[in-house]
């Protein structure tokens, strides 16, 4: 199983492809070094990115001598070019991934476009697919048109390679070496298939002639949707377009991240696998985009949701497809990214307790039925079963939005978040006169909100602090005044953003609490920065009125995004980027914050004219 060893690459030195059933790392170095294929979730098929010997990978590389090299997306679109640039040449390679035209599946195929900008430049291609997490073997077969991977014990899954240059097999690998002088072209693809349906795909002049451009127009015309043309229009597409990304156009979930097992720190033990969809952060993805305008995305997951609510008890987090049973095991033939074990595939916080989810999901319907659509009576009764999960479990402890494998705790941002579902779904009722037990749901209501302003409090700390009878803060914090629990001016919140910048933060960077002291979740090992809460951070600074400190911090945060403009999980200790990648969450909160410093810095315009 083993393959030429592929020095392993920084996280921040990637980009991604997509098509929203997948994604693709392409690394700077003009190599796929990750990629569930066909689904977010599937095995995947290269990962040389947790295991440099044989997680497999697929390289496209100029062989110029001493060559540097740039990523960017061709504007407004998830079209990604890498460029060469040495004395001997310049050399181009567009990646991209065919949209499906409706909302669905389609063919999931990888379109690798290859050219010589300047000089004749040699070319070597290696597709090294390895199936099922690099964990089962498989045979390929050299065809007129192509060689057809076959996996021998995962499920027969099988790959198509085509090209318009001459392909080769090396063992049981794709392999090419071609010379490509300038105003020459070549194309390679990579497309998924199912047994005995092998003419029904499609061939080469199809991907060369027609996907490019329509891939594009299907960009832009996503895009156009928006209602957003302020200030920060680069940073806030980008991340849309990511998110677009890890939204599944089959089912309208959505993936927190689209890896499993990048380090929370280099050859640390906190690896987990993102590829599912979490009901916290999915219905946080949908605020972002019903913020911008992106109202055909909200739809589609409140549908995926209208299904799972026909039972009672939501669960933490899916399959994308909806299924529940995600089980965390450890695959422990790959040695992890330099080093960094346990791999972990599934997540074992799908069997934890975690009663803030009711609290982001019906705040994300409350906008929905707000600005957008008006929701049915028939999904209000359904949201009528979650509010009776609220008040029958506001006041238990639980794991927390840090997914604590340590025990339960009564924290606060889980108490927020259950006044967080009273509070919308009081107010979806009365703007749309649902019928409700009126007195019942204002008494829990103002009785979370009274428990949370007074037992969550510590005078001696001066702040609201993690968990009941805590006496350190927590970066979730930070959401009290974002979720309009309190008022940003309130003095006790002024104190707790005192506290915060004490205990958690390094200029513009936040620490989601203090592990060191208290061993709180449980687990060994050292954490980044988390990116989405400096972006928290930033958001409640402007609510304050810190404009100007608001602004800097948000210019300086994007200091640390990579080359294009993306966010992983975290931040290490040198600004490299930790954790699995690109991160949903992190890239939402940008949004979030943008779209506050937008209409702050709108007011205060406004005020000097």
């Amino acid at each position: 199983m083993k393959h030429q060893e592929r020095p392993y690459q920084p996280i921040e030195n990637y980009g991604i492809i997509g098509n929203m059933q997948t994604v693709a790392l392409v690394s700077l170095r003009g190599s796929i070094d990750f990629m569930s294929f066909p689904r977010f979730d599937s095995p995947t098929i290269f990962a040389s990115l947790l295991d440099s010997k044989k997680g497999g990978y697929f390289a496209v590389e100029p062989q110029l001598d001493y060559a540097t090299t740039k990523q960017l997306y061709i504007p407004g679109t998830a079209i990604l070019l890498t460029r060469f640039f040495a004395d001997g040449g310049i050399a181009e390679i567009t990646d991209y991934m065919p949209l499906p035209h409706t909302g669905g599946v389609s063919v999931c195929a990888i379109v690798r476009k290859i050219t010589p900008v300047r000089g004749a430049i040699k070319f070597k291609m290696n597709c090294v697919p390895r199936f099922d997490y690099a964990g089962a073997r498989h045979e390929a077969e050299l065809k007129e048109n192509g060689i057809i991977f076959r996996s021998i014990n995962d499920g027969n899954a099988k790959l198509k390679l085509m090209a318009d240059i001459t392909l080769k097999l090396k063992k049981a690998d794709g392999y090419a070496e071609f010379t490509l002088k300038e105003g020459e072209v070549a194309h390679i693809v990579l497309e998924s298939m199912e047994e005995g349906s092998e003419q029904a795909f499609s061939n080469i002049d199809y991907y060369v002639k027609q996907t490019y451009r329509e891939t594009i127009h299907l960009w832009r015309t996503w895009l156009n949707k928006t209602n957003y043309k302020g200030r920060y229009s680069e940073h806030i597409y980008r991340s849309a377009i990511t998110l677009k990304l890890l939204t599944s156009a089959q089912f309208g979930s959505v993936v927190a991240a689209p890896t499993f097992g990048l380090p929370e720190t280099i050859g640390g033990n906190r690896n987990w696998d993102y590829r599912f969809t979490w009901i916290r952060d999915a219905a946080f993805t949908m605020y972002a985009f019903l913020a911008l305008g992106m109202n055909d995305e909200a739809t589609a997951f409140l549908d995926w949701i209208f299904n799972l609510c026909q039972e009672t008890k939501l669960q933490l987090l899916y399959h994308i497809d909806g299924r529940a049973g995600v089980k965390e095991v450890e695959l422990k033939h790959l040695d992890g990214y330099k080093g960094s074990k346990p791999v972990r595939i599934g997540n074992g916080a799908a069997q934890q307790t975690q009663i803030d989810i009711y609290g982001e999901l019906i705040d994300t319907i409350y906008i929905y039925n707000k600005t957008y659509k008006p929701i049915t009576y028939q999904f209000w009764e359904l949201i009528t079963k979650q509010v009776e999960c609220v008040i029958s479990d506001w006041q238990l402890p639980d794991h927390g939005i840090w997914e604590i494998r340590n025990e339960k705790k009564e924290f606060l941002h889980t108490r927020l978040m259950c006044w967080v579902a009273m509070d919308r779904a009081i107010k979806i009722a009365e703007h749309r006169a649902f019928p409700y037990p009126e007195a019942e749901w204002r008494a829990v209501r103002d009785e979370i909100y009274k428990d949370i302003y007074d037992n969550f409090w510590n005078d001696e700390v001066g702040a609201w602090v993690q968990y009941k009878g805590g006496h350190h803060v927590d970066a979730s914090a930070l959401l009290m005044p974002l979720t309009h629990y309190i008022s940003p001016l309130e003095p006790r919140w002024l104190s707790t953003m005192k506290v915060i910048d004490k205990e958690l933060k390094l200029d513009v960077l936040i620490n989601r609490y203090q592990n060191s002291i208290e061993k709180v979740d449980g687990l060994d090992g050292e954490e980044g920065t988390f990116n989405m809460c400096s972006f928290w951070y930033i958001e409640a600074l402007a609510k304050t009125g810190e404009i100007d400190r608001a602004v800097e911090s948000f210019e300086k945060m994007m200091g640390y995004a990579n080359h294009l403009g993306l966010f992983s999980e975290e931040l290490g200790k040198k600004g490299e980027h930790l954790g699995n990648f690109p991160q949903a969450f992190t890239h939402l909160a940008l949004i979030s914050a943008a779209l506050e410093l937008d209409k702050q810095l709108g007011r205060q315009r406004e005020l000097t004219l």
